[in-house]
């Protein structure tokens, strides 16, 4: 009977080492999602003359950051008579963005995407940790980007727009197919100027076309499951001034909290979740 004992005490010791070690390297797993990212001392804008700043700035990356949150590309960057820039540019982008670096309501979602309409930005997400941010530029005000969820569908590494076949899409990712929304390359003025799709510079829109899945069919009318869920929400005032011209009095005027996340994301989770599952099962 003694012996019995100690064999069940040795075997319940060995099951919990086991589930310890288990639970200790997901944590590990998760810890290493965190990219290692250099916060700048201070986050402060200042407004500056555009060709004056672009004959003084030191790197690739300082253009990269300043064409972020001008919400622009390189080619409308340099017709803007003034821009916004940081005082600091020693930081990653994701400090000059503003998605939060972590939101822990989301720790179940594999993978999600949002675009804020009212800050014109995007930010995708893996277990909660935010791994990639950048500009985007929406919907114009007579044709605005649907928002809620979507989910990521067919893709394509060169398209052409439903508006005008001369309209070159690359990276193109479709995400409401009736309506022919997606995200992909295209110019970046600085102002939602699309017709409802989300346009972005192309070195994010190639990102997100292999970061994010597609979805699979059963047949040709049926889904199996759905892709990655993209969240769109907010709305922008069309007739103000940009909003991030706001940064240079308020750094802090466009910060998306953890508690906002959660609040446009609450409403579809138990569906994200679901196809979630439907994905992992198939």
């Amino acid at each position: 009977m003694k012996k019995s004992i100690i064999l069940f005490g040795i075997i319940a010791l060995i099951f919990l080492s086991c589930k310890k070690g288990e639970e200790t390297t997901a944590e590990k797993t998760t810890a290493r999602k965190m990219p290692v990212r250099i916060e700048p001392k201070n986050v402060s804008y200042t407004l500056v003359n555009t060709k004056e700043w672009l004959k003084t700035r030191d790197s690739s990356t300082n253009l990269e950051i300043a064409l972020a949150i001008n919400r622009t590309d390189k080619a409308f960057f340099a017709k803007m008579d003034s821009v916004i820039v940081p005082t600091d540019l020693t930081g990653d982008i994701a400090y000059y963005l503003p998605f939060p670096l972590q939101v822990s309501y989301l720790d179940k979602v594999d993978k999600i995407l949002f675009f804020s309409y009212p800050t014109q930005t995007f930010a995708a997400y893996e277990n909660g940790i935010l791994i990639y941010t950048g500009p985007t530029n929406m919907g114009r005000k007579n044709d605005q980007t649907p928002t809620g969820l979507f989910f990521t569908n067919w893709k394509a590494e060169e398209t052409t727009s439903t508006f005008d076949d001369e309209w070159k899409l690359l990276w193109n990712f479709n995400i409401e197919n009736k309506k022919g929304v997606g995200f992909h390359q295209y110019d970046l003025p600085g102002y939602p100027a699309s017709h409802s799709c989300l346009r972005l510079q192309e070195k994010d829109a190639k990102y997100l076309y292999e970061w994010a899945d597609q979805w699979v069919l059963a047949d040709e009318e049926n889904v199996k499951f759905k892709g990655t869920p993209v969240v769109v929400f907010g709305s922008y005032n069309f007739d103000a001034p940009k909003p991030w011209l706001q940064l240079v009095q308020n750094p802090k005027a466009l910060t998306i909290s953890e508690s906002e996340i959660e609040k446009v994301t609450t409403p579809f989770l138990s569906t994200i979740l679901k196809e979630q599952e439907k994905k992992k099962k198939s």
